[in-house]
């Protein structure tokens, strides 16, 4: 006998979701990852502490997790609640969301932090997209409009 499949039970309708809120990586060393998305990236942290630091970019957050830091439950002050254990390995891959007309100062940016551009993509929609790595060896990408149907 096969288990029901999701659409065989009698489920409420699913609620919007509206967007991706948080992204994270994790990182071996957090003040070489600090430096990076810092100097190189330009982003300003708005929470941080030694397991973690927090930047927004644009409508979303980025947390920077160190690798092997949020293996416990965190039970916060004043009866706020708990955050469970999480954690992550191996290479992942963001993509940062940028202007068209930018793609070229980027480009001189990470050239001037000596950061090797791995690749490049012309999407068929029009769409831009240049990899290179942080110090962790996650893939970021920054992507023109034009990669994807909402972007």
């Amino acid at each position: 006998m096969s288990k029901p499949s999701v659409s065989d039970l009698d489920s409420p309708p699913c609620p919007r979701l509206r967007s991706v809120l948080e992204t994270a990586l994790y990182v071996a060393d957090m003040a070489r990852a600090r430096a990076f998305f810092e100097e190189v990236m330009g982003l300003e942290p708005f929470n941080a502490d030694h397991r973690f630091t927090a930047y927004q970019v644009g409508p979303s957050v980025l947390l920077l997790f160190l690798e092997g830091e949020t293996l416990e439950t965190v039970v916060l002050p004043d009866d706020m609640g708990t955050i469970p254990p999480h954690d992550g390995r191996g290479w992942v891959h963001m993509a940062l969301a940028i202007d068209r007309e930018e793609l070229g100062a980027w480009e001189t940016r990470l050239d001037a932090h000596g950061v090797e551009i791995e690749g490049r993509t012309h999407w068929p929609k029009g769409g831009e997209s240049l990899y290179f790595r942080d110090p962790d060896g996650h893939l970021l990408e920054l992507a023109t409009p034009g990669i994807w149907p909402n972007y």
